[in-house]
């Protein structure tokens, strides 16, 4: 399944140094604003050490790790959402991303200019997500009028539509965030159906350095979220911010190995067997009959399938099985 991360900020935070490391893949980062126009890609792997070792259990010829897509894309600024500094633009690169790394500057560093001549991080922060919220509140008030008519026939979608409609544009108008708000299941996919740039999952990468790490537990404090510290030459951090942006999107990994091929296969969390098996071809899903299903440690710790199966660890698994992380699968269709 493809799965993309936009990599956001104010200019100059190091988005594109970041990306640079991410992906090994030059492309502009230079110290002035909108250096970055065009968004790059990048395809990144998921460090796990699990594909390796089983890739070396079954002497696998070809070893591939998961993978999720980082997508630079230029620097946000104040006004964004009215077109400042190309923000129409931009706004819609973030729109096609599955969720967003937001990063934020907190190191001090006279020779790289800060947009607003000073670094204040919570300040950066309340400037992006207010302009993503802005943004959202546009589309959101355009949509209540264009469905209003249907509301008031009592159209049965429309209702249910405008009732979550509603409820988003309050939370909008507090200038909090789309995905601070509760909703259940049904109202959630009426919201996803909206594509809303602050109802993606949202991750902050802190751009920091030893002198100061102590505004990382004051973000914290003050901005929900969930955060990985990063140094300004990122070379530490990488992993754990790659790791981050996986469980940000509640992904998960199950396995295939054999001679030929060792892979991680991504899926969402909860995702039963027949469906899991549509990451490796579609048709898994409508032909599926079992699953031979062995956790990756007790396959390594067994010495070979033969020995995992007459200990028992090799389980048989049917339609309603939810694969769980970890899981090494050999798929009947």
């Amino acid at each position: 399944m493809k799965l993309s991360i936009g990599i956001v900020g104010l200019p100059n935070v190091g988005k594109s140094t970041l990306f640079n490391a991410l992906t090994k893949k030059g492309v502009p980062a230079e110290n002035y604003p909108f250096c970055t126009i065009d968004p790059s890609i990048g395809i990144v792997a998921v460090p796990d050490e699990r594909v390796g070792m089983l890739s070396e259990f079954s002497k696998s010829k070809k070893t591939i790790p998961a993978a999720i897509e980082f997508v630079d894309i230029a620097g946000l600024v104040a006004g964004a959402s009215k077109g400042e500094g190309l923000g129409n633009k931009f706004l819609s690169h973030i729109r096609e991303v599955d969720a967003i790394l937001h990063m934020v500057r907190t190191f001090v560093d006279n020779d790289v200019i800060h947009v607003a001549n000073k670094v204040d991080p919570l300040s950066d922060i309340e400037v992006i997500n207010l302009e993503l919220i802005l943004a959202d509140l546009e589309t959101v008030t355009k949509r209540i009028n264009t469905i209003s008519r249907e509301v008031k026939q009592g159209k049965k979608e429309a209702v249910a539509e405008d009732v979550v409609l509603q409820k988003v544009e309050k939370v909008l108008a507090d200038s909090k965030l789309a995905n601070t708000l509760a909703l259940d299941e049904k109202e959630q996919l009426i919201l996803k159906g909206m594509h809303l740039l602050s109802a993606k999952p949202m991750l902050y990468g802190l751009n920091t350095s030893a002198a100061n790490e102590n505004i990382v537990d004051e973000i914290a404090s003050k901005i929900p979220g969930a955060y990985v510290k990063l140094d300004p030459v990122f070379e530490t951090g990488l992993d754990d911010l790659i790791k981050a942006s996986y469980e940000l999107l509640g992904l998960e990994t199950y396995f295939t190995t054999g001679e030929d091929e060792t892979r991680a296969w991504t899926i969402e969390k909860g995702s039963t067997a027949p469906i899991a098996g549509t990451a490796i071809h579609t048709d898994f899903k409508d032909k599926f009959i079992r699953a031979e299903v062995v956790f990756w440690k007790d396959l390594l710790d067994s010495g070979s399938y033969a020995d995992a199966r007459a200990k028992g660890k090799v389980r048989t698994e049917g339609k309603e099985y939810i694969v769980k992380d970890g899981d090494v699968i050999e798929f009947r269709i």
